[in-house]
């Protein structure tokens, strides 16, 4: 074969040496970023290895584009040279008849001299067919791959489980779309998104490709059924005899749900194992429409099979709400009406509607974050201590509270809209889509009752804020009350579990000021995970997916909690749809709408950011 001609090759400006790049010198760990709702706030910090290893991998698109084939590992049987060994970037490339290149030389070789990687069959599918049967497969499909959610957080999320040891080195990863696409396409889809542990800084290159090299698409095409059976059909082909697990992933519109879910259940789940099904909110537009997917749902799945996800609801935070309660004596006898005084819940976030897009104008933040995260916060602080850590005992304590929670009366509740000044969202605001949501609520039983749990959330507030405060009771017959002036609030004990700015847990308290005389003042104690702990914060997907891996099911709701969370808000859902309540317009960057202040001066409370 003649040379290739220079011409060629320089509109590229390819190079196939890199400065070496040593792991312990990477100083600064990857920002994973902070998911709010639908939309992300990410803040990158440069990371030399994945900008190398990306640059890799564009480099090996161009030159399948020039008709050059790129294998992903190259296997001689003849010993490699120490300075192909020591090298970096060594990468040998071959095209269709045979002549392989490395840097500017080129040298013929035969076939099997190469092992190549096929979109269709690829090099590692046998060591997939030959694993040892004593261990189960796993496999693990995300329906909807090409979608913003699947290639930004889902495969992400994925390949850190992977890359820090969670998921079986033999697991097949699936992305179903109808887009037709290789195997080689979905890959380069999703490299650019996939990001190494840099606390753990070892074999990065060699993990990515590995993981990429197991992940495969299937195009479904516009039949589910048929598109199920392809992908039921190639999940077996890297299986093998022994027992197979199953995970499917559902990134999809809910219009697709069901067809999707149903399709499913009759074709693509494995025989020889558990099948595991995640489901993503909104669980229904209303009380109606969730019982009758839920009822679509039960004739083909069993309910330990579901896994309704919330991605909030895999955050630190949450965890903490149980562990500070249940494995610290001194808060489990103050956790009742007898000491504390009300407690708020609030998740406002900066973006504006924009950010959002059709999806919120067909939910609101009632449906998308009140239904599912606010709800299931309160019913995990609230509940009572389960028989066990077992994910259904702890289920059951919080059904309990949920069903507990007086219906929402039109007269404690805030509904705002934000005032569109960009032009931006003009086609999403013509509707009364609340955008804020504020509103009281009470928790009928001997714990709780007459406590108000303030809840507050939207778009576009003053700055990105989630926490669960607790106000405790003023101290009977205080000595010390004179010092405080007449705001008897500045001597409120207070205990603060936040997740934005940044995840601390604060506990103020009241104390003396050093010097002469006898002065009082409020100071937070407090601890700052960035202080204390010097590690990487994983996303809440990765927390999510490894419960669902793990059979864990106790952060996912179960079809009677979505059913009572659905009673509690049905009243004023009722109201919004008959168009009887119009949102109070609030201004971008403010605090809300005003009638927001208005009702906590109604129950007694004083929001903690007036």
């Amino acid at each position: 074969m003649a040379p290739l001609p220079i011409a060629m090759a320089a509109p590229h400006q390819f190079s196939f040496r890199s400065p070496e790049l040593k792991l312990s010198s990477l100083h600064h760990p990857v920002s994973w970023g902070i998911y709010n709702g639908h939309g992300s706030n990410i803040m990158p910090r440069i990371c030399p290895l994945k900008i190398c290893t990306v640059t890799k991998l564009r480099i090996r698109k161009v030159l399948r584009q020039c008709g050059l084939h790129v294998p992903r590992k190259v296997e001689k049987d003849t010993p490699k040279s120490n300075e192909a060994k020591n090298s970096v970037d060594h990468v040998q490339l071959s095209n269709e008849s045979g002549a392989a290149f490395q840097g500017s030389e080129i040298v013929k070789c035969s076939k099997d001299e190469t092992a190549t990687v096929s979109d269709t069959k690829p090099s590692n599918e046998h060591q997939h067919q030959n694993q040892d049967s004593t261990v189960p497969s796993l496999c693990i499909a995300v329906i909807g791959a090409t979608g913003e959610l699947a290639r930004s957080k889902v495969f992400p999320a994925l390949f850190a489980l992977y890359y820090s040891g969670y998921l079986p080195q033999n697991v097949g990863i699936f992305g179903y779309s109808r887009k037709k696409l290789s195997d080689m396409d979905l890959r380069d889809m999703i490299a650019g998104t996939l990001t190494c542990r840099v606390d753990h800084h070892e074999n990065c290159e060699d993990k990515l490709e590995k993981f990429l090299s197991q992940t495969y698409h299937i195009d479904g095409g516009n039949c589910n059924r048929e598109g199920m059976t392809k992908l039921h059909t190639k999940m077996k082909q890297i299986e093998g005899e022994g027992e197979a697990n199953r995970i499917f992933y559902l990134s999809v519109p809910q219009e697709a749900l069901l067809d999707v879910a149903l399709s499913l259940a009759d074709g693509a789940q494995s025989q020889r194992g558990w099948n595991r099904i995640i489901i993503e909110k909104p669980f229904g537009f209303d009380a109606l429409s969730s019982e009758k997917i839920t009822h679509s749902l039960q004739s083909k799945l069993e309910e330990s099979q579901i896994y309704r996800i919330d991605h909030l609801l895999g955050k630190d935070l949450i965890e903490n709400l149980t562990v500070m309660r249940f494995s610290n004596l001194v808060f489990e006898p103050l956790w009742s009406r007898t000491y504390i005084r009300n407690v708020q819940v609030v998740f406002s976030q900066e973006c504006g509607i924009e950010a959002r897009g059709r999806y919120f104008d067909g939910y609101g933040t009632l449906r998308d974050i009140v239904h599912s995260h606010v709800l299931q916060t309160i019913a995990l602080f609230a509940m009572e201590q389960p028989v066990s850590l077992d994910g259904e005992d702890i289920r059951n304590e919080k059904v309990k509270v949920l069903r507990s929670i007086r219906k929402l009366d039109l007269g404690d509740v805030v509904l705002g809209q934000l005032k569109d000044e960009s032009n931006k969202a003009e086609s999403y605001m013509r509707s009364l889509t609340p955008t804020f949501f504020a509103a009281a609520l009470y928790i009928e039983n001997a714990r709780w009752d007459g406590v108000p749990f303030l809840i507050k959330t939207g778009m576009g507030l003053m700055k990105n804020r989630v926490e669960i405060r607790i106000q405790f009771r003023h101290v009977p017959g205080s000595l010390y009350r004179e010092k405080f002036g007449q705001n008897i609030d500045l001597d409120t004990n207070e205990l603060i579990l936040r997740d934005q700015p940044e995840e601390a847990i604060l506990l103020k308290v009241n104390n003396k000021v050093p010097g002469l005389g006898l002065q009082l003042d409020a100071s937070e104690l407090n601890l700052l995970y960035r202080d204390k702990y010097n590690v990487e914060m994983p996303d809440s997907y990765e927390h999510l997916l490894l419960d669902v891996i793990d059979g864990d099911n106790h952060l996912f709701m179960r079809s009677d909690e979505v059913a009572a969370a659905w009673e509690i808000l049905s009243p004023v859902i009722h109201e919004i749809d008959q168009h009887k309540v119009t949102p109070e317009l609030y201004e971008p960057g403010g605090r809300g709408p005003v009638g927001a202040y208005y009702l906590g001066a109604k129950h007694g409370v004083r929001w903690a950011d007036e």
